[in-house]
């Protein structure tokens, strides 16, 4: 069962914000546990804290749980060192690994909540759901006999009603489209696969495009069945798309980085205090070391996106276009307490192979740490190459004389400033509401045959066509649900609205492989990196 996320948002905060959270749970540690310990206590260094705890609990004037206490004294004493320092309660440990993991154990849907109602939008091929005759559309009214239809439920309760240990059985009660009565389910829950590769296709004859969402245990092998696909079907040049990969295990991207650098390339290396410098290098040879590379990167790349970005830059091996990556180069180790909580802590820094540091300065606090994505924002870099501060700093040199600049993150080799054509604040509304989502899925949902008479994607891409009849039935749609019309800036974002509720619609009835393939036309730096490869 995977919860898909609602339609993309283009308020840069929204952007921020959700980096913060892509951070934390998939990409602020470094993961290679040999020096992490099992935490049973305090040594005497730290008697003040535990007398101090000791005191607080036994004298305080109400009744305290010091457990509570315990785990905010943490949090707040990690929150002094750095941005990505964390501590992580049990109850939090198996949600943050689970995307990594790359799969988890549930009744393999995906779903949204449309009008305080659970809709399948997917039953995964091959997945407990899929096998006992679940389909997309489905309307789940009941779960064990309990009713989670028009009682407010969210996005956590589903998951807590669904998912659950394999071999565990859950009765799902659905109603379906032009059947009278519910049709009910006996489910045995079972291991469902979280994929990171969110697309691969071909944008032309000799162009493949792969996109990385994360880096997580299962990453090369998926990467290097979709490189196998697009090779087998004449593919000479590669776009890697990693926007908005947050990050992830470290040796995962490596592996990848290996494929494309010959034997003895420096990848990455760590250096911390208390940690001898560690050298990754490539090894023997790569699946695609010679043909034309391009990356794609933005504000949301982050720490593995950065490491595999920034070596291919410095290996003078590919073209990176797009805007400044994020700027996370801080190591994590874990660190596991008797109580199944951890600790992840900042034991060293990732450095590119002209010497880079990728960490941006944290020296403001946090608070300033990712407000600094927001000033991006603000101070025009999204929209000028020129605003970019970073240049300022330290500049470096790679193997072929091409300057590359530290100060944080990965400076692209192409920029291509933020799209704004098009954009609105009804546009805004609409798509942070999720109405879009909605409004897409209900209609793909009622016009399955009709839409699943398009054999392939291209062919979905080049005959169906948003028309202006049902934008305009969109449009009443939101406004019944509280987004007042403005036909000003309707006007203005219709070309967008089109392509975002044709790219919804065929994520709903296929997968997001189509999603991507319909956005491509609307897609400014998909479109300057396959200029650059012609």
């Amino acid at each position: 069962m995977i919860n898909r996320p609602k339609f993309y948002v283009y308020l840069p905060i929204v952007f921020a914000l959700i980096l913060i959270l892509g951070i934390f749970i998939g990409s602020t540690f470094h993961l290679d546990n040999a020096r992490g310990a099992k935490l049973v206590g305090t040594s005497g260094k730290f008697s003040k804290v535990d007398e101090i705890l000791k005191y607080v609990t036994e004298e305080y004037v109400d009744t305290i749980r010091a457990e509570k206490l315990v785990d905010k004294t943490v949090i707040a004493m990690l929150r002094q060192l750095d941005p990505h320092s964390a501590y992580i309660t049990k109850e939090e440990m198996a949600d943050m690994n689970e995307p990594l993991q790359g799969n988890f154990e549930g009744i393999g849907v995906e779903f949204n909540i449309v009008e305080d109602t659970i809709r399948v939008v997917n039953a995964i091929v091959g997945g407990p759901a899929e096998r006992v005759g679940v389909q997309a559309g489905d309307k789940v009214v009941l779960v064990d006999g309990v009713k989670v239809a028009g009682v407010k439920i969210n996005n956590k309760g589903v998951m807590s009603k669904l998912k659950g240990k394999g071999g565990t059985k859950v009765k799902v009660s659905v109603m379906r489209r032009d059947k009278k009565d519910l049709m009910d389910f006996v489910i045995t829950r079972g291991t469902i696969p979280i994929f990171s590769i969110d697309a691969s296709y071909m944008v032309n004859a000799k162009t493949g495009y792969i996109k990385i969402s994360r880096f997580a245990a299962t990453t090369y092998e998926e990467y290097m069945t979709a490189f196998n696909k697009l090779q087998k079907k004449g593919m000479q040049q590669l776009i890697i798309d990693l926007r908005g990969n947050g990050g992830g295990f470290l040796n995962t991207a490596v592996s990848i980085a290996d494929e494309f650098l010959g034997d003895g390339k420096e990848i990455v290396y760590t250096y911390g205090k208390a940690r001898p410098r560690k050298d990754y290098k490539a090894t023997a040879t790569g699946s695609f070391e010679h043909g034309k590379l391009t990356i794609l990167i933005d504000d949301g790349s982050a720490s593995a996106s950065e490491i595999l970005s920034g070596s291919l830059q410095d290996n003078d091996r590919a073209t990176l276009v797009g805007r400044r990556s994020f700027g996370k180069g801080l190591v994590q180790e874990q660190s596991d307490f008797s109580d199944s909580s951890a600790i992840r802590l900042t034991i060293a820094r990732y450095y590119t192979p002209t010497g880079r540091c990728i960490q941006k300065s944290y020296a403001n606090g946090v608070d300033a740490y990712y407000d600094e994505e927001y000033s991006r924002y603000t101070n025009g870099e999204l929209e000028n190459a020129d605003s970019m501060k970073v240049k300022d700093t330290i500049k470096y040199k790679t193997p072929m004389g091409k300057v590359v600049y530290g100060g944080g993150g990965i400076t692209p080799d192409v920029f291509v400033p933020m799209d704004t054509a098009g954009h609105s604040h009804y546009l805004t509304e609409v798509a942070y509401s999720g109405l879009l989502n909605d409004f897409a899925f209900e209609y793909a949902d009622k016009n399955r045959k009709k839409l699943n008479s398009y054999k392939t994607p291209e062919k979905f891409n080049k005959d169906f066509d948003v028309s202006a009849e049902l934008l305009e039935n969109f449009v009443v749609y939101a406004e019944k649900n509280k987004v007042k019309r403005n036909d000003k800036q309707i006007k203005i974002s219709a070309p967008v609205l089109k392509n975002q509720i044709k790219a919804l619609i065929a994520r709903t009835i296929w997968n997001s492989e189509w999603y991507y393939l319909v956005l491509q036309s609307d897609d400014n730096v998909l479109k300057e990196a396959i200029k650059l490869m012609k």
